[in-house]
């Protein structure tokens, strides 16, 4: 899995060049590899931040997999490459609920989890929440399914208000009633200092 991905073309995007990608991949499905390694880390980012390390290999191997044998639905025009396997993702991990729930629930009583110690590892702690404080955990723990996920896909996704409609199958406006709701919620429970809610 070593092809390598291809240049956009001049006056195109990254997500025109993605979208071609996947494409190329219905003939050479080895240009998928290139999907893979340029939204792996984000990928996996996402699902370790909500479910921890330990199930975030399978669930983000999970993800690629059924985006691979999806990849002849994949419509541009419904929306980029991004929030189409972080809609994946997002799906795989409403069947983990009980295993977010109660990861957020043992690190409100537990506190941070401890340093990996590998230079990997200890990358991939630091971005994803790994070490969030108490508070944040239980504050996490007591939104709804769908409030939580708007906040990570934005928090930890990094995704614009358009793409989480896109991978929700919302519109937009819910996706900032949602998020407006539940930073009143974070803020309502949370010393200010723990977290960024004009980040989320």
């Amino acid at each position: 899995m070593t092809a390598p991905p291809r240049l956009a073309r001049p006056g195109g995007t990254r997500e025109d060049d993605d979208a071609g990608l996947v494409a190329a991949s219905l003939d050479d499905a080895e240009q998928f590899t290139a999907v893979y390694d340029r939204h792996f880390a984000a990928v996996y980012r996402y699902v370790a931040g909500r479910l921890g390390r330990d199930a975030a290999d399978d669930v983000v191997a999970e993800t690629f997999l059924a985006a691979f044998r999806r990849r002849a639905a994949f419509d541009p025009g419904r929306g980029a490459v991004r929030p189409w396997l972080f809609g994946f993702a997002t799906k795989l991990i409403a069947q983990h609920r009980r295993v977010e729930t109660r990861r957020y629930r043992a690190l409100a009583r537990l506190g941070p989890e401890p340093d990996p110690g590998g230079h990997e590892d200890s990358v991939t702690t630091s971005v994803t929440a790994e070490r969030m404080q108490p508070a944040l955990a239980r504050a996490l723990a007591g939104l709804s399914r769908k409030d939580r996920d708007v906040v990570l896909l934005k928090a930890l996704g990094q995704l614009t208000h358009e793409e989480i409609a896109t991978v929700l199958g919302i519109p937009y406006g819910t996706v900032g009633s949602r998020l407006n709701r539940a930073r009143r919620r974070l803020r309502a429970e949370l010393p200010a200092h723990e977290i960024d809610t004009e980040g989320a």
